[in-house]
């Protein structure tokens, strides 16, 4: 659920849990398309002969799980958006951390809980979110990361 603050309620989400995405599986068309994308065609992603005795499968680029995170999809579903919102922007990230490897045909989701808001200049809020990917059936997350947006008012 797109969770929409006022500006004067903003010290209400810090620390709040915003929830988790619905599932979507990673199938090998998208990790295909990513390596084409970015011209990263290491055998561990494109080649299942090869990747396999190494992990069992092909498995996903690490930067194509964490692109994820600014899919509209995943941002509508759990994302968090000032009211009164003119632009958002991608600031950056302060930390990754990829902990597990994303077999090919996994099914994941996002969770995101805010960290912090912090308004820069009048009308632009730079808000922190620590992210991290489930993998369904997997203990560890396939990484956590923390991620920095810019909302202009």
């Amino acid at each position: 659920m797109l969770h929409i603050v006022k500006p004067n309620e903003i010290d209400s989400v810090i620390g709040k849990d915003l929830g988790a995405s619905e599932w979507m599986v990673i199938d090998q068309e998208r990790i295909d398309k990513f390596a084409d994308a970015t011209m990263d065609h290491q055998f561990i992603h494109v080649d299942p002969k090869q990747a396999e005795p190494i992990f069992g499968s092909t498995i996903a680029h690490g930067f194509l799980s964490l692109s994820l995170v600014a899919g509209i999809s995943f941002a509508q579903e759990i994302g968090m958006v000032l009211e009164g919102t003119k632009m958002g922007l991608n600031y950056g990230l302060d930390k990754v951390r990829f902990l597990s490897p994303v077999p090919v045909n996994s099914e994941v989701r996002i969770h995101t809980k805010c960290i912090d808001v912090t308004e820069k200049n009048p009308g632009q809020f730079l808000v922190k979110n620590e992210v991290s990917m489930e993998i369904k059936g997997v203990d560890k997350p396939a990484y956590i990361a923390e991620t920095l947006s810019l909302f202009i008012t």
